[in-house]
């Protein structure tokens, strides 16, 4: 089976090459679904394959850049990109960005970068998930309410913590037209630095937490979150592209492969936000984040323990949550578009 593993030049390990086509492909279709480079599973997901976490960070942020800037240009095309709100928030994400990478050389030269990164990516992804499927129970409750006194369930919302934010009228305040909303410019900046530094401390493009912030606190419909959070993706992908490539972390042999299977799958996922909206993407973003959570978990445990089994069933959790979610993008995708054509074929 020596032929289904190719040596990565720079990193100097054997990687298991249908590993990343898989991860290359389904999380192509997922960032462009979910409007984020997909690097809270592609880190964890490369270093689980076999690559040293500031490899595995450098070459996914490699990856995302260019699979991202797919995915903006498609999402521009449907209305679904705030390029103002995007703009102001590039000035937190690239000084954040900067600060977070530091901090992984200060550690790794430690010799504690693996350990700190994957606790961070549990207690991160332990918040992500409890914040979405809150919100989720939160609308289900409203709706038992509305429609128990008579009204319309459709008009229920989950969780607004945005509405106490946007009330914090620190100048200057400005208008986002694409998103809707009108709030403090520093509100957005600092929600990117926040990002930006997660960003450069995990090896994400920031969109983990750039999505759902843009939603909770900032107060963005999800749709347009998912196309200004990819734009904002790109660009910090870029920059962060370039700093590792130049601290020598970057293997670009497994981003050229993992790039060819994301830019075909990002054009998929992109175009699914059109058939599968509001708490459908939140509900599958909820589920993905466990999955990953579960995946970085028996990858500790079995470091701990010892377990080589363990080791074997990470790797298989991942590349299950990957395919899984791939795959229902997938199926969401065809079913909207044949109902689409349906209806074209029924006017015409």
């Amino acid at each position: 089976m020596e032929w289904l593993y190719v040596l990565m030049p720079i990193a100097g390990v054997k990687i298991f090459w249908p590993g990343l086509i898989i991860l290359g492909v389904g999380v192509g279709i997922i960032g462009g679904f979910f409007g984020m480079g997909g690097a809270w599973m592609v880190t964890p997901g490369l270093n689980i394959l076999g690559f040293p976490m500031a490899f595995a960070i450098g070459t996914d942020i490699a990856h995302m850049a260019g699979k991202s800037l797919i995915s903006t240009m498609r999402h521009g095309k449907f209305g679904n990109v705030d390029y103002k709100l995007g703009m102001i928030m590039l000035i937190g994400t690239v000084v954040g960005f900067e600060i977070g990478a530091q901090m992984i050389m200060w550690l790794e030269r430690l010799g504690n970068v693996e350990k700190v990164v994957r606790y961070m990516y549990i207690v991160l992804l332990a918040l992500i998930a409890w914040m979405v499927f809150h919100d989720i129970n939160v609308k289900k409750r409203k709706e038992a309410e509305m429609r128990a006194a008579g009204g319309n369930a459709a008009d229920a919302k989950g969780v607004e913590w945005h509405k106490t934010f946007h009330a914090i009228k620190i100048p200057p305040m400005m208008h986002f037209n694409e998103a809707g909303i009108y709030c403090s410019m520093w509100l957005p900046v600092f929600v990117s630095f926040l990002t930006g530094w997660l960003a450069g401390i995990l090896g994400i493009g920031g969109g983990l937490i750039r999505m759902p912030s843009l939603i909770y606190i900032v107060g963005c419909p999800t749709h347009v979150a998912v196309g200004t959070d990819l734009f904002e993706v790109m660009i910090s992908g870029l920059y962060g592209a370039g700093t590792y490539t130049y601290k020598g972390r970057t293997e670009l042999v497994a981003a050229v492969i993992m790039l060819i299977g994301a830019s075909m799958g990002a054009q998929v996922g992109a175009v699914a936000t059109k058939y599968i909206k509001g708490y459908g993407i939140r509900y599958a973003f909820g589920i993905a984040v466990i999955g990953c959570i579960t995946s970085i978990v028996l990858k500790l445990a079995a470091k701990q323990f010892s377990i080589p089994l363990l080791d074997d069933a990470s790797t298989a959790v991942v590349l299950t949550v990957v395919s899984g979610l791939s795959l229902y993008i997938l199926v969401r995708f065809i079913q909207g578009c044949q109902k689409e054509l349906a209806m074209k074929a029924a006017k015409g």
